[in-house]
């Protein structure tokens, strides 16, 4: 078992991105699952299972953070050689990945700063930013007991190095998209089942 790492780019058009034969996304990785069962607590097992990832991506990515400033030459399809800057815009991924990429716990948003207690109420809260989380991780490289307290207190997970946390113009909290499939597609399905069935009766439904 692995994560699968896929890369695109973003001028591509939807036609085009989202048909699997086109080959508009690029496999640059794997990343392996593994439970850590030698470890002996859960906690110092999620701990570790979120850093292990955050350095994969680090090794993957990484080599995009001093290019993505300063620009390096590639050659179009034209066969124009152009200055390019390679950055990291997008991230997508389901509600799980989303928390691990984000650092963020479970049960919370992975973008703006609702309580966890009003998930789902129609109102507008302020949006996670990544200047504002940077400094809680740049403490990684000091008083490792002051940055498990600053994460905890900011609601993040003490990672060490997040690999989004040097990448040039980069804002992991921008970057999430919306889980069409989980989030949208499923869920306004159980939600549009579970309205018939209270209407018509689960017998109805069934038959």
């Amino acid at each position: 078992m692995a994560y699968l790492i896929y890369l695109t780019i973003g001028n591509i058009p939807k036609d085009i991105c989202w048909k699997p034969s086109r080959h508009a996304q690029l496999l640059i990785g794997y990343i392996l699952m593994t439970k850590l069962e030698g470890m002996p607590t859960k906690a110092g097992c999620r701990r570790t299972l979120a850093n292990l990832f955050h350095a994969c991506m680090w090794n993957i990515l990484g080599s995009i953070s001093s290019v993505g400033e300063t620009g390096i030459a590639m050659m179009s399809r034209d066969g124009i050689w152009r200055q390019c800057h390679p950055i990291f815009s997008i991230f997508i991924g389901d509600y799980p990945e989303q928390v691990l990429v984000t650092c963020t716990f479970n049960g919370r948003c992975p973008k703006c700063l609702v309580p966890p207690g009003q998930l789902g109420e129609y109102e507008s809260f302020l949006l996670c930013t990544q200047r504002a989380v940077i400094g809680s991780y740049s403490l990684a490289d000091q008083d490792m007991q002051n940055f498990h307290w600053t994460c905890r207190e900011a609601g993040l997970k003490p990672v060490v190095h997040p690999f989004w946390a040097t990448l040039p113009l980069a804002d992991i909290f921008i970057s999430i998209t919306p889980d069409i499939l989980h989030q949208m597609l499923q869920g306004v399905m159980k939600h549009l089942i579970g309205w018939l069935t209270d209407i018509f009766g689960p017998s109805a439904i069934d038959a």
